[in-house]
């Protein structure tokens, strides 16, 4: 599934390209997660406004409204010229004076969706539990420390929920949670203040990376380029059980936690 720093790198690829753009044709193909809410017909004529990101949705403008677009499970953006007849999974082309944006989903849990507004339905109900941006100066260890006082569940489940911060999907999850020295079995109520400020600064530091590293490819993930990410090659546990921890030595473990599949080091990460 492609996260925030996958989508973050699929914005930056086209996201200045696409700016200024005049929407001269829509295609719909097989039905997406959600309709789009609008006839393909009213977006023509209109003008592409700055693209921007707000968790994993990215938000395209088009005034007086936008398009707000997800990349579900296995969704990707390409755009630029030529890009030739759809295929059997590709559902939405915007077709613009300066090239045409194509949504490729085979699994079509992706979406996009009009809005009038970032601030008006269906927008502001889809983005309004997500939690803080990592990189928002608002995120550090003591909103952490109070944001868990709560939370029963373990750490990693309360990472992943996306109601606290944004972007720590699975992999990063457990990059982060090694990178703080933090088990991902422990209760997220139970994190001290100190170890809430590193794990903090863990969440930033692993996801600053896979946005340099280009995103993370496991199987299909690629930027509107084309370009596939690397970060899965400088994973220190994520994908790598028996293999020695490269602080300590000891074999990584894989448990499962809410049907996802997590990675860590039985002695590096102390519970």
């Amino acid at each position: 599934m492609p996260e925030l720093p996958e989508v973050e790198v699929t914005r930056r690829s086209f996201a200045q390209r696409i700016a200024g753009a005049r929407v001269t044709a829509v295609r719909l193909g097989k039905p997406l997660r959600w309709p789009m809410g609008r006839s393909p017909c009213d977006l023509v004529g209109l003008t592409v406004g700055e693209v921007t990101r707000r968790g994993k949705y990215l938000w395209l403008p088009l005034a007086p409204g936008g398009l707000l677009l997800h990349l579900g499970m296995s969704g990707s953006l390409a755009f630029g010229d030529g890009m030739g007849a759809p295929a059997a999974h590709d559902h939405f082309d915007l077709v613009t004076t300066q090239g045409t944006l194509r949504l490729t989903d085979p699994r079509r849990f992706g979406a996009v969706v009009w809005s009038a507004g970032l601030d008006q339905e269906p927008a502001v109900k889809l983005l309004s539990k997500l939690g803080f941006e990592p990189f928002d100066p608002l995120f550090g260890g003591a909103y952490l420390y109070s944001a868990l006082r709560g939370r029963r569940v373990a750490i990693k489940q309360a990472l992943l929920a996306g109601d606290i911060v944004v972007g720590a999907g699975n992999i990063y999850a457990c990059e982060a949670l090694f990178m703080a020295g933090i088990d991902p079995r422990l209760a997220a109520h139970k994190l001290s203040k100190p170890r809430s400020e590193r794990l903090a600064r863990a969440v930033r530091q692993v996801l600053g990376e896979a946005l340099a590293a280009g995103g993370t490819t496991l199987r299909d993930f690629k930027d509107s380029h084309g370009v596939a990410g690397s970060f899965q090659m400088q994973a220190q546990v994520y994908g790598r059980e028996g293999e020695p921890c490269s602080h300590c030595g000891t074999a990584i473990r894989r448990i499962v936690q809410a049907q996802r599949s997590t990675y860590f080091c039985p002695k590096c990460q102390i519970r």
